[in-house]
């Protein structure tokens, strides 16, 4: 076998355990879960728990680098993460902040995220056991500061950052008030139209003597 054919192996059997970890860790929670039972769901070898998070706690962290790798990978596709914000004008930073809003979206409610991951992090917001640095909420929170001319670890600044985001999540996690009231499985994209020009309007309303 190539080296790279046995990286590509490596990567997939990554994957089926992140997978196969997220739903268990869902469902069950961490102590509810055992190495050997996330492995024989992802059809893994129980070595690579130890190879690429060196256990159960690092696979648990595992979960959610993977979910910032792969959002930052997709956030620097539209947006420069390191602009310098203070040299922008007030309108090109609402400018920006209404493009990731719209990104933010389309991730969310495009199939980015999957249902038992949304389950994970929510449960996770009780037992803080991994930390969550994501450079894309980073971004949010540092346009919403230069926008306010206030620093980033303003009171005013984190409720608005957490409001705004709160707003594009609500609809996934209060399924109950969502899906349920909608009879539907899964959002379609006439949802996500609705849910992205609410935003957009709380935005604009947040801001608006700002504008």
């Amino acid at each position: 076998m190539s080296v790279n054919n046995s990286s590509e192996t490596k990567e997939k059997s990554k994957q089926r355990i992140i997978k196969a970890a997220t739903r268990l860790f869902a469902q069950k929670g961490y102590d509810g879960v055992s190495i050997r039972k996330i492995c024989r769901e992802a059809n893994a070898n129980i070595c690579m728990i130890s190879y690429f998070w060196n256990g159960k706690e690092g696979l648990y962290q595992g979960i959610l680098d993977d979910l910032i790798e792969r959002q930052t990978e997709y956030a620097r596709s539209f947006i420069d993460l390191d602009e310098e914000l203070s040299l922008l004008s007030k309108t090109d930073l609402l400018e920006r902040l209404e493009l990731v809003l719209d990104k933010a979206v389309e991730m969310l409610y495009g199939g980015f995220i999957s249902r038992e991951l949304i389950s994970f992090l929510i449960q996770e917001q009780n037992q803080h056991r991994i930390k969550l640095t994501s450079p894309l909420l980073e971004y949010v929170r540092k346009i919403i500061a230069a926008v306010l001319n206030k620093d980033v670890q303003d009171k005013e600044v984190i409720f608005k950052t957490l409001f705004i985001v709160s707003q594009i999540n609500s609809p996934l996690i209060l399924t109950a008030l969502s899906l349920d009231l909608l009879k539907q499985k899964d959002f379609v994209p006439e949802d996500k139209n609705i849910i992205l020009s609410n935003v957009k309007t709380y935005v604009q309303t947040l801001f608006k003597k700002e504008a």
